[in-house]
């Protein structure tokens, strides 16, 4: 959620900059904007609704250059989407400003500066800080000292990168609980929120942590601390690519990343599963006595993830491990009682999604035994704050609704089950599992397969307004899934239900006009669903479902089956997610949705 670029380099940055915001569009904006100062000391903005390519049309018509600038992607939390609420903000014609996060006491602070005689033009909270810089200086700060003040000052998070025509040598960046880096070149630095968007410019780069504030300069980089202390931040070397964020030939990204499932599941199982068990070291060189002390587990998170801890729910309790599972914004905000020997764990696609590091952060303070995180970025956050962590090695995620991210975080998820196992049924056969684990790669390529057959069945959706997604056991959290994937990227109003839960209320809206979406893998729930789908057939409803070749689901004037190719039951749920994916993306190219960039979500919720 919004987007941040800055460069300051020898020659002119206009093109990096631009180049960096429309590799950050993923990340989900409205508006966007770009403030840079040029040659002969003066800032010059341009800002614009809607797309980057329109703010690129727009500067490339004023022909503005320069060597120092700042640039902005913005989701809108303060004020309508809107020129005028869109970043940089300026201040006296000298300050430019841009911002990620939210700032809470920004009404105190603009009603201090209206008193001063400061005027706003936006509804936002970023226009504040803007002016407070200004008045910093006002009173005899330099440039540095007024930013440092102003944080100072500051309630919420923030990600900041800061101009001034006063000091057109400086760009500096200030950071807590929203996520910035330094990108480092030579006697060049450049700024952003997700290193995507400098992957065509820098290799090597620092990660600002909580209370950062680092000026650049052409001859350096200082950062200092929340105390003022001047500290090093290790250099990192990005492994990105620009072949990880195009498209290789596919419309969408959301269809790359669903077709990138097998290889990015072989990633993740690789190194860390040996012969016919998973290697505890995977977890950390630790884990094995985190595991002796785990009695139970928390699982945290949001939106897909969430669905994600809640399959593994049905996993671990099926290994005799006690788990609970709760969103993240809900746990931060209620009080609670912590069973000894629980491990706290944490899944994230980005590791920066705010309220899953602040469930984090409260975890810390009430006597959890260990935290550990899975997560797609090694040095999110999430990551860095967790006592052990877990990659997913899904590689760069451009489409907003998750897939790939997804299925390795439940790949994740079933190895964590099995090193748990060991303590809790000693006796159990993880060969088994270990066996399926390592055929996952090609049971998601048969599933793969499904997919022209699914293009049809899409255009049964594309004129409904509502669809009801089914499922039963471990088979629940998928059909949570597939109805979140639908309303995500084609705007179709979809719910998903414990299909046992038809009765109690839900079979009240389905009639022929209403698509009936099921998941029926051959389990020891398939009698007890296919009652369930016997209630929508009996009212009309017009079923879809897939379905395992020996479940005894047949055709019939109300029902469409599509026959999954047979997978174990403990990896059904990894399986039967891909069908689901390659249905919402179908329904919404039928549609014409903005299949990667759909409206109103961002890919990373740096807000809570």
């Amino acid at each position: 959620m919004c987007g941040i670029v800055g460069a300051l380099a020898r020659n002119n940055v206009v093109d990096v900059l631009i180049n960096g915001l429309q590799k950050l569009e993923y990340r989900g904006y409205d508006s966007a904007g770009i403030a840079i100062i040029d040659s002969d000391g003066k800032l010059n903005r341009e800002r614009s609704v809607g797309r980057v390519s329109q703010l690129k049309t727009l500067v490339e018509s004023t022909n503005i250059r320069g060597n120092i600038g700042i640039a902005h992607t913005r989701w809108a939390t303060h004020g309508a989407p809107s020129e005028h609420n869109a970043h940089p903000h300026l201040s006296n014609q000298r300050i430019a400003l841009v911002h990620n996060g939210i700032i809470e006491n920004y009404q105190e602070l603009a009603q201090d500066l209206r008193n001063k005689g400061y005027i706003f033009t936006s509804e936002t909270d970023t226009e504040v800080l803007a002016h407070k810089i200004d008045a910093e200086m006002q009173s005899g700060a330099d440039f540095v000292g007024a930013v440092r003040n102003t944080v100072q000052q500051l309630e919420g998070a923030w990600g900041l990168g800061v101009i001034c025509s006063d000091e057109p040598d400086t760009l500096v960046v200030a950071r807590k609980s929203s996520p910035l880096l330094i990108g480092i070149g030579e006697s060049e630095y450049y700024v952003a929120s997700d290193m995507s968007a400098l992957v065509s410019v820098v290799q090597n780069y620092k990660v600002l942590e909580d209370g950062d504030v680092a000026i650049l300069r052409p001859d350096g980089l200082t950062i200092a601390d929340t105390e003022g202390y001047t500290v090093e931040r290790k250099t990192l070397v990005s492994t990105l690519s620009d072949s990880d964020i195009t498209l290789d030939g596919y419309e969408h990204y959301m269809l790359k990343e669903i077709h990138e499932q097998g290889r990015v599941i072989a990633d993740t199982l690789e190194g860390r599963i040996v012969g016919d068990h998973v290697l505890e070291q995977a977890f950390s060189s630790t884990a094995g006595q985190v595991f002796d002390d785990t009695r139970k587990v928390k699982l945290i998170a949001c939106g897909t993830s969430y669905h994600a801890a809640m399959v593994a729910r049905y996993w671990f309790e099926n290994f005799s491990i006690g788990c609970d599972v709760e969103i993240a914004s809900e746990y931060i905000n209620r009080n609670h009682v912590v069973d000894a020997g629980t491990l706290f764990v944490t899944i994230s696609q980005s590791g920066e999604t705010l309220d899953t590091i602040s469930a984090l952060e409260l975890a810390k303070t009430l006597g959890y035994s260990n935290t550990l995180s899975i997560c797609n970025v090694p040095e999110s956050s999430l990551v860095r704050a967790s006592d052990l962590a877990m990659m997913t090695h899904a590689g760069p995620e451009i489409g907003v609704a998750s897939t790939k991210a997804f299925t390795t975080q439940l790949a994740v998820l079933l190895m964590l089950g099995l090193c748990l196992r060991r303590r809790t049924q000693p006796q159990a056969d993880e060969a088994a599992i270990v066996r399926e684990l390592r055929e996952l790669p090609a049971h998601i390529e048969r599933a793969l397969e499904l997919e022209p057959e699914i293009a049809k069945i899409a255009e049964r959706f594309s004129n409904k307004q509502h669809a009801l997604f089914l499922g039963r056991g471990d088979q629940f959290p998928i059909a949570l899934e597939g109805a979140l994937k639908l309303k995500e990227i084609s705007y179709i109003h979809a719910e998903a239900y414990a299909a046992g839960e038809l009765k109690h209320g839900p079979l009240a809206l389905v009639d022929e006009n209403m698509p009936v979406v099921a998941v029926a893998p051959n389990n020891m729930l398939i009698q007890k669903l296919k009652g369930n789908l016997q209630e929508v057939s009996a009212r009309g409803g017009q079923l879809v479902i897939f379905a395992d070749p020996a479940s005894g689901i047949i055709d019939d004037h109300n029902t469409t089956t599509l026959k999954v190719a047979p997978v174990d039951n403990c990896i059904a749920p990894i399986i039967y997610t891909i069908p689901l994916q390659l249905l919402a993306y179908h329904v919404a190219l039928l549609k014409g949705t903005d299949i990667d960039k759909p409206r109103n979500l961002a890919k990373s919720v740096t807000v809570q």
